[in-house]
């Protein structure tokens, strides 16, 4: 039986990376794998991302089916981001239990100083090549120890980060709608025992693209709630269906939102523009100098707390306060900066000639309740109707790990007993 599907799995290989280049949105199938005789007995985990989906938007825009699955088994009442509270560090933050300065990903856009090269999220060799990426994902874990596993578009699944790919997985872009990825999910799960995935990780764009469009408040970003929602209902009505045991659903979020007060933003402070002495990197909502000369960096910092406005903070990253894990002591890859410059909220820094949305995100958590994000899980390994405590993300990692068994081998941050009180057992 298993050379039948190994047969089967290589042809399908063979014929989806001849195709890769001319079409995106094929999977893609990494032949040879099977479950081994553990790992069919363990549980089975789907954890989907609705990015930007707010702790608060399924009351809010009365997510029928998010509140009714949250009702029955755990809910949080918000989970916090790591800072700062963007896409790319945030996912890689809950999918590798590590903070983005420990993990590399610190932000969207940032130029590593020891490769000499800039990584941007929206440059495909980039988001594929592993070497960016630290830490061991949950998909890697779970492949080390024979536990098959697919991904559908979560930040880095496409990449060889941590060693080993999904053995399913699809390259990132959005033309699939939600009900599409539902059905492909379901495909996952109806394959025979030796090759069917065990953890499933899924992600949704949908709402964060109508928070930043649009606003949290929009009637846009109210659709894009019910649309996953309404995906959400057909997703576990369709597992029901199909008769799996100990079958268990996390849903996340990476970040809330806010609406920016983006026409009157905030002046970048003119001493950066020496690109001889500085390199700034401005996400809008935090804004990172690299003092080229280290000698300066004291002097330019008092001159830039000098200089300030009322509407932001200056600080040395050493100075920033611990909670954050944002400063030199914490920075693994030399990737942050020495200089923070933050807003407060709703306040921007923003170029002449630059565009901004209207809502964004990327604030401290802590300060900006609008920032904070969602957790729900229920299924057979968890508690019912229980409400727990606001949590940081890092410690998702480990309760996965937990529910299907998996060795932890590496130090990561997030600590499993923040968690396992939702566990039945």
């Amino acid at each position: 039986m298993k050379k039948i599907f190994s047969f089967c799995l290589l042809v399908l290989s063979l014929m989806v990376f001849a195709q890769k280049g001319i079409n995106d949105t094929t999977q893609v199938v990494i032949p040879n794998r099977f479950n081994n005789a553990e790992a069919l007995q363990k549980p089975y985990v789907i954890m989907i991302s609705a990015d930007g989906f707010r702790y608060d938007y399924a009351k809010k825009y009365n997510a029928e089916n998010l509140l009714k699955y949250s009702n029955q088994g755990v809910q949080a009442k918000a989970m916090i981001p790591s800072y700062p509270s963007i896409t790319f560090p945030n996912h890689w933050s809950l999918i590798t239990g590590l903070y983005p300065s420990h993990h590399g990903l610190i932000d969207n856009f940032f130029y590593d100083y020891a490769r000499k090269e800039s990584y941007a999220m929206s440059k495909k060799d980039n988001a594929e090549d592993g070497s960016w990426y630290g830490g061991i994902p949950l998909w890697s874990l779970a492949e080390k120890q024979n536990v098959l596993s697919a991904s559908l578009q979560w930040v880095g699944s496409a990449s060889d980060a941590g060693g080993i790919r999904p053995t399913y997985y699809y390259p990132y872009h959005e033309k699939f709608s939600p009900s599409e990825k539902v059905n492909k999910v379901i495909n996952w799960l109806k394959l025979p025992e030796e090759i069917r995935p065990h953890f499933i990780s899924l992600y949704f764009p949908e709402a964060d693209g109508a928070g930043h469009h649009y606003g949290p408040e929009a009637k846009e970003t109210e659709a894009a709630v019910h649309l996953i929602d309404n995906a959400i209902g057909e997703l576990v009505q369709k597992v029901d269906d199909l008769g799996l045991r100990n079958v268990n659903f996390i849903f996340v979020s990476d970040h809330g939102m806010i609406q920016v007060d983006g026409g009157n933003p905030l002046e970048i402070p003119s001493v950066l523009f020496d690109k001889n002495r500085f390199d700034y990197y401005n996400s809008q909502t935090l804004l990172r100098v690299y003092v080229k000369n280290p000698d300066e960096v004291n002097s330019v910092y008092k001159e830039l707390k000098a200089g300030k406005t009322n509407d932001y903070e200056v600080y040395l990253d050493k100075k920033l306060p611990k909670y954050l894990h944002f400063a030199t002591r914490d920075d693994k890859y030399n990737r942050i900066g020495q200089i923070l410059l933050i807003p407060k909220a709703p306040k921007i820094f923003l170029e002449n000639g630059k565009k901004t949305s209207v809502g964004k995100h990327g604030y401290n958590p802590r300060i900006v309740p609008e920032m904070k994000s969602t957790f729900y899980a229920w299924g057979s390994e968890f508690k019912n109707n229980l409400m727990i405590d606001e949590f940081e993300n890092i410690n998702v990692y480990p309760l996965v790990a937990d529910i299907l068994g998996l060795k932890i081998d590496e130090k990561i941050d997030g600590k499993l007993k923040v968690l396992k009180s939702t566990l039945k057992r």
